[in-house]
C-alpha cells in the first residue's frame, strides 16, 4: 500500500451559501490527493504526462459523512491499495480539524497512451516508483 496525507484549507469560493463545501469541489480535492501521492513517491503528474501517459478517470464514488466548512483545515488521506494493471485505483478519506472522518471516496483511472489513444498497462517507469514505495498494510501507522 502507498499512503500520503496532504492538508488544505477550505476557501470561501469553494462553499455554498451555508458555508458548506459545494459537493462538486470534492473531485478537485481528490485530484490534489493523487498529485501529492505521486509527488511523495518521487514523480510528478507532469512527468507522467511528459512520458506520453494520460490518466483519465473512469469511476468516481463518494460518501459524504459530514460537511466540510469554510476556513476549516482538512486532511486528505490518499491510498493505493492494489498494484495497478491497466487501471489504478485510489481511495480517499478526508478528516476535519477535530480528526473526524467527514468523507470517503474512490476513483479509478486508466492508463492511456497519448500517442495511440489506446489503453495500456501501467508503464514500467511508473511501476518502478510504485514498487519502490510499496509497504505492506501492517507497516502503515495512521
Amino acid at each position: 500500500m502507498i499512503h500520503t496525507t496532504h492538508s488544505i484549507r477550505v476557501r470561501y469560493g469553494e462553499t455554498d451559501p451555508m458555508k458548506y463545501v459545494y459537493y462538486g469541489n470534492y473531485a478537485e480535492y481528490f485530484e490534489v490527493g493523487r498529485v501529492e501521492l505521486f509527488r511523495s513517491i518521487g514523480i510528478s503528474y507532469n512527468e507522467i504526462e511528459n512520458q506520453g501517459i494520460w490518466l483519465p478517470v473512469s469511476d468516481y464514488k463518494i460518501k459524504y459523512l459530514r460537511p466540510a466548512l469554510y476556513d476549516q483545515k482538512l486532511e486528505i488521506h490518499t491510498y493505493i491499495k492494489k498494484i495497478p494493471g491497466v487501471k489504478i485505483e485510489f481511495e480517499y478519506e478526508i478528516y476535519n480539524e477535530e480528526h473526524i472522518k467527514i468523507t470517503e471516496a474512490s476513483t479509478t483511472l486508466f492508463f492511456l497512451d497519448a500517442n495511440t489513444n489506446k489503453i495500456i498497462k501501467c508503464p514500467d517507469f511508473l511501476m518502478k516508483f510504485i514498487e519502490d514505495n510499496w509497504q505492506e498494510t501492517e507497516d502503515i501507522k495512521n
